[in-house]
């Protein structure tokens, strides 16, 4: 029981330690832990997305097996491989008119989005550029995983998603951009 209120509270909402100006009691600092929780909740995310987007553009930039048109382990061949057993095969059919030119779109995009994603630079749009590349792969080539759990396309479409509606809110660029915007 509370001295000063008579209850088990602590006079200010807060339940459990004493309260005073600037200390909300135990369960408030619980509420605070559990904001600033919030805040943060994306950031692990965040990191894991963008870390391992410029690690795959850069894996495919310094393969040169990965970028020729044939060959053990080529662009081309995978595609090729896949182009029958994709759920789009036109999406293929365009890679498979350059496929080199694709590889690097692809790769360089992978980057693009890492970058974006991992600074919160246009954190939205990276994360909606991410959200298509895994898309895309998804339909072309892990579509015919089975079952679809094994692919991992799909769950990186999955993650993309948060990123995609609540953007970098906090540690990024995007929210150092938008803090002058605020104090107005």
């Amino acid at each position: 029981m509370h001295r000063t209120t008579g209850t088990y509270g602590t006079g200010d909402g807060s339940y459990g330690g004493p309260a005073g100006p600037g200390r909300p009691g135990r369960w408030g600092r619980f509420t605070g832990w559990k904001e600033t929780a919030s805040r943060y909740a994306l950031l692990p995310l965040r990191l894991f997305l963008g870390i391992t987007f410029i690690y795959a553009g850069l894996d495919k930039l310094t393969d040169p097996a990965f970028m020729s048109d044939t060959g053990s382990g080529s662009i081309g061949e995978m595609m090729r491989g896949v182009r029958d057993t994709s759920a789009i095969p036109a999406l293929v059919d365009m890679a498979l008119r350059n496929p080199v030119g694709f590889g690097y779109a692809i790769a360089c995009g992978e980057i693009a989005v890492g970058i974006g994603t991992l600074v919160g630079l246009f954190a939205r749009l990276a994360a909606l550029g991410g959200a298509l590349i895994s898309l895309s792969l998804w339909l072309t080539v892990s579509w015919q995983t089975d079952p679809y759990y094994y692919g991992n396309d799909l769950a990186y479409l999955m993650s993309w998603l948060p990123l995609v509606l609540a953007g970098a809110p906090v540690l990024s660029l995007d929210a150092l951009r938008a803090a002058p915007r605020r104090m107005r």
